[in-house]
């Protein structure tokens, strides 16, 4: 969660800086991993105005400007821009100015003109790819016409803000909203929080007249609520606007799209527009999507549904996979004039198998999935209306159509003065914890060290009095707790237990296995997959995601997700294993599971890389078999272990998996997972084993620190240049990483060449040029875009020639 601090200060009055409130809450629970300050290492960056463009003689796509920057004469830039014209308001990097990647501005000529500077792209001076506008996305930022000329531009851009970049965890789904973060702020400094005052101007036309909705299982959809405008003009959306949208890393669209947008990051309500002339039979119905049923999502793709899909329909197509991604054929475009708006609460369960199912995670997903403020849905969308209606001269239509709702209402919890010292070892007085708690906004009335606590929907992460207990040790803050040491001395030895599993680590690595940890909460299918026996599932009352509701039953199901996030990025030749606790129930009425210790391993792939003497050997059942009977070597077993072909494993390959017996006694299996699975999770043939350590020996977890690998891959390009025996590498690096763009990581020459071939007075030069987002993996198109622009900057600048 991106947060503004300009935009955190219209609603908590604060004096810190924005590294000291994100110090002060990361000691609180909301993890700041990054403080990023969007002008730092800019400068002499100003408003010009551009007098007059003409053609540059010696190039077909380079112009001569004359751009006023507030000084006693116009200045002369040439720019290769498509969109220059004169009488534009830009962006000018002055000579000795410093623009993104630490870029020195020089005064220079291009193609014998003389340039004094530099007119920037917004990615120039530090914005990404991601959040430009489509309309400047290979060209200038053309800024507002009341922009002054001469002034810095950082103020104009949003640059002039702090960007705290905040860690969310599942627990804390309230805290991805500005109002969230404006609570959980306000309570640590002992402040109040002060939202703007919403007016909606409805108009005299109902909205039933023009609409109607119905949800076909309430389930799907608790609350499902639309607003209706009208006479929209759609257009973009103004600075200010667009400005809180690229600070959050979004790219703005429209003024309506980038309203929804907003609006979800001030509320954490996910909202979606439909074009009404689009949605035909003036109907909408929340419906699961029926067998083999299409639709077009707004990345031009078309979905193959399941009838597991939520999908709104005009009671004939589907026109957006709800709470994920809208249909391209009812978007938002320059044409619409009547406009539909949706807010709504959806099943966290079923929006997260269908933003797995298709990969589409996005925002709203991932805050349906965690969960929503139920007592801000309808809120959320009256004010998306009021301020679409606002910025697109619209009216909008009386009343909501809302064929589901719900009535959010307080979760009352008891907590006791006494219990909360005795959790905390504290001496903290009954007025000291109320107080903590109306710093939180809870309502509490107090009776002999009892407190009855109201707690607001906002919270819904809060239900027990452990959870009170945990926000007054957070408000407190955890370094005031004391520190008790223990009782008694520590012996400076390994147990038995620990030096076992050393040994068990060692033999597993030194065979080329990475340890993986994993959750020991899951989904219920991947819970009871790769049982040694049968046992019962234990679920949580009160789960922090859809993704974590039961405990665990088998080590493998987590170790095939590791493989497939690595198969994903690349990594083809992945072996890991886990040591670990699963939980085990012989009784479906029995309360508390059992504890039982396991040993995993997975591995995919080749077992020995190809070499320039040796072909790869891949893995197979052998393979980890002869894995499985160094790690039992380990235990200097009486009796030698037993291998029993066996098919009563579901998730395992029929033909290549067999039981591990010693006494008699199933201790584990071995084998090859079915190609069904495989195929399932997106992994190639995968050999697994799964050990019951407590049939062996008891293993305590140790915790490790590891090096995860990256998490999005790097591409590469290659250029070989031809130029003048003069020109530098050095000169050719500057020019490259200025042009390069935000996601050129490195720049490597590897080639040098003079002789045959190469025009006397020149030299050939080779370069490998790396790129890599770390926020997502780049398309060819990306690559490919940047790259162009550093081929032809060369080309300009250095007058080189590309072999």
């Amino acid at each position: 969660m991106k947060v503004s601090y300009n935009w955190l200060k219209k609603y908590v009055e604060l004096t810190d800086t924005p590294e000291a409130l994100a110090n002060k809450i990361t000691l609180t629970g909301l993890e700041v991993d990054n403080v990023r300050h969007p002008a730092a290492g800019l400068k002499k960056i100003v408003v010009g105005w551009v007098k007059s463009v003409r053609e540059h003689p010696n190039s077909d796509h380079l112009n001569i400007c004359q751009v006023d920057v507030g000084e006693e004469a116009p200045i002369q830039i040439v720019c290769g821009a498509p969109n220059i014209a004169a009488g534009q308001k830009v962006i000018v990097a002055l000579s000795g100015a410093r623009i993104a990647d630490n870029v020195k501005i020089k005064k220079g000529k291009l193609r014998g003109a003389v340039s004094n500077g530099m007119i920037c792209a917004l990615q120039e001076i530090g914005f990404s790819d991601a959040v430009t506008p489509q309309a400047y996305a290979d060209g200038i930022y053309v800024l507002p016409a009341d922009a002054k000329v001469g002034a810095p531009v950082y103020s104009y851009l949003g640059m002039d803000d702090a960007i705290l970049d905040i860690e969310i965890t599942p627990n804390r789904a309230d805290a991805l909203s500005m109002r969230g973060v404006a609570y959980e702020v306000a309570a640590e400094y002992g402040e109040s929080v002060h939202f703007p005052e919403i007016s909606l101007q409805e108009a005299d036309k109902n909205v039933a007249d023009v609409l109607s909705a119905k949800v076909t299982d309430e389930q799907d959809a608790p609350s499902y609520n639309l607003r209706v405008l009208e006479n929209v003009a759609v257009k973009p959306s103004p600075l200010w606007l667009q400005r809180r949208l690229w600070n959050a890393g979004i790219r703005p669209i429209n003024n309506v799209v980038d309203v929804t947008n907003l609006l979800m990051l001030d509320y954490g309500q996910p909202l979606h527009a439909f074009d009404y002339a689009k949605i035909g039979g003036h109907t909408i119905e929340v419906r699961r999507a029926e067998k083999d049923e299409t639709l077009t999502t707004l990345d031009g793709k078309v979905r193959q549904l399941t009838p597991e899909d939520i999908v709104i329909s005009n009671g004939e197509k589907a026109l957006n996979l709800a709470g994920v991604m809208g249909g391209l054929d009812s978007e938002i475009t320059a044409k619409t004039t009547t406009v539909v708006l949706e807010a709504a609460i959806f099943d966290a369960a079923h929006i997260r198998k269908t933003a797995q199912r298709y990969n589409l995670r996005s925002e709203a997903s991932s805050r349906f999935e965690k969960g929503v403020n139920r007592a801000t849905v309808i809120t959320a969308l009256d004010h998306a209306a009021s301020l679409i209606a606002e910025l697109g001269q619209g009216s909008v239509l009386k009343g909501r159509v809302a064929p589901t709702s719900v009535t959010p209402t307080p979760v009352k919890v008891q907590l006791t003065t006494e219990k909360t010292n005795q959790v905390l070892g504290t001496n903290l007085t009954s007025a000291e914890i109320k107080q903590t708690f109306q710093q939180l906004g809870f309502a509490t009335t107090e009776k002999a060290g009892t407190f009855t606590v109201s707690v607001p929907p906002r919270r819904w992460d809060i239900h027990i009095a452990a959870d009170l207990i945990e926000e007054v040790a957070r408000i407190y803050g955890y370094e005031h707790l004391p520190a008790t040491l223990p009782a008694s001395a520590t012996p400076g030895v390994l147990t038995a237990k620990q030096q076992l599993q050393r040994r068990l680590a060692a033999t597993l690595e030194a065979n080329g296995l990475d340890q993986a940890l994993s959750y020991a909460l899951t989904t219920p299918e991947k819970a009871s997959a790769f049982q040694l026996g049968d046992s019962y599932p234990t679920k949580v009352s009160w789960p922090l995601s859809v993704d974590h509701t039961t405990l665990r039953m088998n080590l493998i199901s987590g170790l095939l997700d590791d493989l497939a996030y690595n198969t994903a990025r690349k990594q083809t030749n992945v072996a890991l294993y886990e040591q670990g606790k699963v939980f085990l129930k012989a009784d479906a009425k029995t309360a508390r599971p059992k504890e039982a210790a396991y040993l995993a391993g997975a591995m995919t792939g080749d077992w020995q890389a190809a070499a320039w003497n040796q072909e790869a050997i891949p893995v197979d059942f052998y393979r980890i078999k002869g894995l499985v009977a160094a790690v039992l070597a380990d235990f200097n077993l009486a009796e030698a272990p037993e291998y029993l072909a066996t098919t009563r494993h579901q998730e395992m390959h029929p033909g290549r998996t067999a039981d591990i017996l010693i006494d008699n006694q199933i201790i584990g299996f071995v084998g090859q997972i079915h190609p069904r699975v495989a195929k399932q999770a997106h992994i190639a043939a995968t050999y697994v084993f799964q050990l019951d350590l407590d049939h062996l020996a008891t293993l305590a977890k140790k915790k490790v620190q590891y090096q995860p690998v990256s998490r999005y891959p790097a591409v590469t390009r290659d250029v070989a240049l031809v130029v003048d025996q003069s020109v530098t590498n050095a000169a050719l690096k500057v020019t490259i990483n200025a042009h390069g763009g935000a996601y050129l990581t490195s720049v490597a020459l590897f080639d040098v060449y003079a002789g045959r071939h190469i025009e006397n007075g020149r030299k050939s030069m080779a370069y490998t040029l790396t790129y890599q987002n770390p926020q997502a993996t780049l398309t060819d198109d990306q690559v490919n875009q940047a790259f162009a622009k550093v081929v032809a900057a060369l080309q300009d600048e250095h007058g080189a020639k590309i072999r």
